[in-house]
């Protein structure tokens, strides 16, 4: 994985990303029928991808 530099603009903003985040593994979770004990990781990788434009994890 490429190290990249993510930044939020607020607090309100950083909350937002870190909302759809969640959205977005309860989907993750659902799909593959198990507690994801890495979800950290998950998340910033999402909230660094959604940034930057890039392809989301599923």
């Amino acid at each position: 994985m490429t190290t990249m530099t993510t930044s939020y603009d607020s607090v309100a903003d950083l909350a937002d990303a870190l909302r759809r985040a969640a959205a977005a593994h309860g989907e993750h979770e659902a799909r593959t029928g198990e507690a994801d004990a890495n979800w950290p990781d998950w998340y910033a990788l999402y909230m660094v991808r959604e940034r930057a434009g890039e392809e989301l994890p599923t």
